[in-house]
């Protein structure tokens, strides 16, 4: 499992230790309290501190794994950038996009054909119903989320005579570190005080793999906002973005 240090990734390393999983745990941020919680719960685990967004972070997990097949796969480690296109790093820039979408496909080029050859697994990836609305003051971390959505479901396709399922979580707004790590903290989405419990956010998606489900949106409004996006222009929606990510300052 890919992002386990912080945010909703620990949560998901709970949902699987209770079930009885063992885990490899990997994040570029230390991973000590997502494994003594693990262990805790009588999980053996493996972690690796590791950058995705760089094939010597891939290689690394792949090495750790060794021959062994994943049961299932928890692709989740991602991180955004707010403010303006333009005034944004291009280092910073860069890094959203090998993390989010090179470093998450590259790994489950790695792994998932051992699944499939096995004809068992599920495979878990962390979209955003973000993917759905062009991200205006988010416009390269909304559009990685909208691969990540629009992959899931291919990559589901491909697999569907396999026994390998493939399942798409996409929340909204999340209660974690996320938007003073993307420097948005002087946004109105990221002063909001309504976001999502990652606990819930987590055992939404991890119920939904286990079910084989292709998509589950975490939360009744952000189910209906991704209902409205489907129908909504998308210039409109563009505005709408900009109202809550635009910096304030």
């Amino acid at each position: 499992m890919t992002g386990a240090s912080t945010g909703i990734g620990p949560e998901l390393a709970l949902c699987f230790a209770e079930d009885g999983f063992d885990l490899t745990l990997a994040a570029d941020t230390p991973l000590d309290e997502a494994r003594r919680i693990a262990e805790a719960l009588g999980a053996r685990v493996e972690t690796v501190q590791a950058d995705l967004a760089t094939p010597e972070g891939i290689g690394a997990i792949c090495t750790t794994m060794g021959a062994r097949i994943p049961d299932a796969l928890a692709a989740n480690a991602g991180h955004g950038l707010g403010h303006a296109f333009l005034d944004q790093r291009w280092d910073d820039i860069r890094h959203v996009i090998d993390t989010n979408i090179t470093g998450t496909v590259a790994l489950l080029h790695r792994l998932v054909p051992a699944m499939r050859d096995r004809g068992e697994g599920r495979i878990l990836l962390i979209g955003s119903i973000a993917g759905l609305i062009p991200g205006s003051f988010q416009a390269v971390y909304n559009a990685s989320k909208a691969f990540v959505d629009s992959f899931s479901f291919a990559l589901r396709n491909e697999l569907k005579d396999t026994g390998v399922t493939v399942t798409c979580l996409m929340p909204g707004p999340t209660d974690t570190d996320f938007f003073a790590r993307a420097d948005m903290l002087d946004t109105s989405v990221g002063q909001s005080g309504h976001k999502a419990d990652p606990a819930k956010v987590a055992r939404t998606g991890y119920k939904a793999m286990n079910d084989g489900v292709g998509d589950v949106v975490a939360g009744l409004g952000n189910r209906m906002q991704a209902a409205l996006a489907a129908v909504t222009p998308q210039s409109v929606l563009a505005e709408q973005h900009r109202k809550m990510a635009e910096p304030k300052r």
